[in-house]
C-alpha cells in the first residue's frame, strides 16, 4: 500500500472562505435546474483556486460543481467539507476522480437534508420562535432579537461543526484509502444511494394519473387500474425518465417545461389526463 504525498494542501483560510460563502451564498441563487449547485460552485472557488494551477483543471472543477444540488444548507455544511477533502486528494492525484465525488454529493445531499430539515425547520426555529414571540406578546422589545441570537447562533455553530467534522473525516479516510477496488465500492454503494433517494422523490413528488376508460362488449377498463397493474406510479416514471433524456440531450430546461405544460393542458382538455 503506497502513500500520497500532498504537495498540494489546503490551508485554513482557504476552509474558512469556503464555509463562509456556502452559509452566506448557498441559497441566494435558486433555480429548478441547478437549485443550490451555482451556491456551492461559488463556495469550492477558493479551493479549485489553491489546488489547481491550470485553466483546464478550474474549468473541469467548477463544471463538476455545477451539477444539480439541493440539502439543507447547515447539517448540510457536512458536503462541501468533505468535497474539499476529495478535492485536496484528487489534485494530489489520489484515487478520487469527478464521478466519486459528485456520487459522494448525490448520496450525501438527500438524508442531510431530511435529518436538517426535521431539526433546523421542525425543531430549533420553532423554539426560537415561540421565545421571541412570547417575550414580544408579554411587551418586550428584545423578543425579536432573542429570536435571531438563538436561531442565528444555532445555525453558525452548526454549520462550523458539520463542514470541520466533513473535512476531517474526508482527511482520515481518503489518506488511508489506496486500494481502486474500495474506492469502486464506495462509488457503486452511493451511486445506489442516489438513485433510491431519486426513486423516492418520484413516488413523493410526481403524481400523473389517467381517467381514460375503455368500453367493450359491455365491459369497462379502466386505463389507470390496467397500468397499475403493470407497475403502480408508470406514468410519473415514463414522465421523469423522458424529461432526464432531455436533459442528456442538453435541451434547455425551459423548453422542457414548456412542453410539459403545453402537453397538459392539451391531454386535459381531451381527457387523457
Amino acid at each position: 500500500m503506497t502513500t500520497i504525498e500532498k504537495t498540494k494542501k489546503l490551508t485554513r483560510m482557504d476552509l474558512l472562505k469556503c464555509f463562509l460563502i456556502w452559509e452566506g451564498t448557498s441559497e441566494s441563487c435558486l433555480s429548478y435546474e441547478r437549485l443550490m449547485s451555482l451556491g456551492f460552485c461559488h463556495a469550492m472557488v477558493p479551493v479549485i483556486n489553491r489546488l489547481y494551477d491550470t485553466k483546464e483543471e478550474r474549468v473541469e472543477a467548477l463544471r463538476r460543481h455545477m451539477v444539480f444540488f439541493n440539502t439543507e444548507n447547515n447539517w448540510g455544511a457536512f458536503i462541501p467539507g468533505i468535497v474539499c477533502s476529495m478535492e485536496e486528494d484528487k489534485a494530489n492525484g489520489g484515487n478520487v476522480d469527478g464521478e466519486m465525488i459528485n456520487n459522494i454529493k448525490i448520496g450525501l445531499m438527500g438524508p442531510l437534508a431530511g435529518i436538517g430539515d426535521t431539526i433546523t425547520q421542525g425543531l430549533v426555529k420553532t423554539v426560537a420562535l415561540a421565545i421571541g414571540v412570547d417575550m414580544a406578546i408579554n411587551g418586550n422589545p428584545f423578543g425579536p432579537i432573542a429570536y435571531a441570537l438563538i436561531y442565528g447562533i444555532y445555525l453558525m455553530t452548526m454549520g462550523i461543526i458539520t463542514f470541520t467534522q466533513g473535512y476531517r473525516l474526508g482527511q482520515n479516510v481518503l489518506g488511508k484509502i489506496t486500494d481502486q477496488s474500495i474506492m469502486k465500492k464506495i462509488t457503486n454503494s452511493l451511486s445506489i444511494l442516489g438513485l433510491t433517494i431519486a426513486g423516492a422523490m418520484i413516488v413523493n413528488n410526481v403524481n400523473i394519473l389517467t381517467p381514460l376508460t375503455v368500453t367493450a362488449s359491455g365491459s369497462t377498463v379502466v386505463i389507470q387500474d390496467l397500468l397499475n397493474s403493470i407497475m403502480p406510479g408508470l406514468l410519473s416514471v415514463l414522465t421523469v425518465i423522458g424529461v432526464f433524456t432531455f436533459l442528456k440531450k442538453n435541451v434547455n430546461v425551459f423548453k422542457i417545461m414548456s412542453g410539459l405544460f403545453a402537453i397538459s393542458i392539451v391531454f386535459s382538455l381531451l381527457g387523457i389526463l
